[in-house]
């Protein structure tokens, strides 16, 4: 897959972002990092990208780890502090 043609489909997508982002944050600025985290992760491991399968799905599984991973622990840190 060509890099113009991943960024097409990065396009149509990321629109479906917003309302994963602000359903896991539940806050708009955090929302909005955490779509450009997911943004970054996906333009930097483009090659892992199987054509054929379900991007969307793909871009929501990045986001969702990204989510785990980083933000809920800084929430559950600053609850603990």
């Amino acid at each position: 897959m060509s890099t113009i043609e991943f960024n097409q489909l990065v396009s149509v997508h990321s629109q479906y972002l917003n309302g994963f982002a602000y359903h896991f944050t539940k806050n708009t600025e955090d929302a909005e990092d955490l779509i450009q985290d997911t943004l970054y992760k996906a333009l930097r491991y483009k090659d892992h990208f199987q054509e054929g399968t379900n991007f969307k799905g793909w871009l929501y599984t990045i986001m969702r780890n990204i989510f785990i991973n980083g933000y809920k622990r800084k929430k559950m840190q600053q609850q603990l502090s």
